[in-house]
């Protein structure tokens, strides 16, 4: 889907070959994503018209509609189809990873100037080493500077000094790192349902929140309870299932 989209050409370091992202932009993001915004949008059309609709949500749709703005950019001559050279797809040195001297990472998204001036801070250089940083033209020298400066410490110390600034840079966190994290746990982001850890419920409701239930049924578990929460007699409910359209 992301390759019929024009996607995943844009995804991956510059001469190198495209990288799928998981596959969280295409069935989750462009699918899963787009899917459920338009039921929701079709239930408050329908709360005023009384009218139902068919929703018709395709992942190639979705997947192309997430890179509109990569559209706008390149219709004002501000994005190169040319994958890696970018301001968001790595090309810009203050806009991408970094490796530490343990082999780990550090992410650094320094858009802002007030952002890179907190970077640079973080990292002991002095803006005099970077006087173009917006001219791309100078992009490479200037990623090879920040790279020999942050294989100079491991993650963790590069993530103590980073603590608390505005440099928007962070660690690149592992799934069992995320979920111990000092950020998720005060946001209890993070909910352990059957023994494992996952993501608690998210958005977030101030008059109705949501909270893990437990962990899902075995097929067919709750049918007669869910058919009968909407209304279906015993005895429709076993018709459907000698017919075979629902299981018990």
């Amino acid at each position: 889907y992301l390759a019929i989209a024009g996607v995943l050409h844009g995804i991956g370091h510059k001469d190198a070959r495209p990288v799928p992202p998981v596959n969280l932009v295409g069935d989750y993001g462009g699918g899963g994503m787009l899917l459920a915004v338009g039921v929701l949008a079709a239930l408050v059309e329908a709360s005023r018209s009384g009218k139902g609709q068919v929703i018709d949500a395709a992942m190639i749709d979705g997947a192309a509609q997430l890179q509109s703005v990569l559209y706008g950019l390149m219709a004002m001559g501000l994005w190169s189809t040319k994958r890696g050279t970018n301001i968001l797809d790595s090309g810009c040195f203050y806009y991408d990873t970094y490796e530490t001297a343990d082999g780990k990472y550090m992410s650094v998204g320094a858009l802002e100037p007030k952002f890179f001036a907190e970077l640079l801070k973080g990292v002991g250089l002095d803006a005099s080493d970077f006087p173009e940083r917006e001219n791309p033209k100078h992009w490479p020298t200037y990623r090879q500077k920040l790279e020999a400066v942050f294989r100079t410490k491991s993650r963790d110390d590069w993530s103590k000094i980073f603590a608390g600034t505005d440099a928007c840079v962070a660690p690149v966190l592992t799934l069992e790192e995320a979920a111990t994290a000092e950020q998720a746990i005060e946001r209890d982001a993070f909910v352990v349902s059957g023994g494992f850890a996952q993501p608690a419920p998210a958005p977030r409701f101030s008059r109705t929140p949501s909270t893990v239930q437990g962990p899902p049924g075995a097929s067919g578990e709750n049918t007669v309870d869910v058919l009968k929460s909407y209304g279906w007699s015993s005895n429709d409910i076993e018709a459907l299932i000698h017919a075979g359209a629902a299981k018990r």
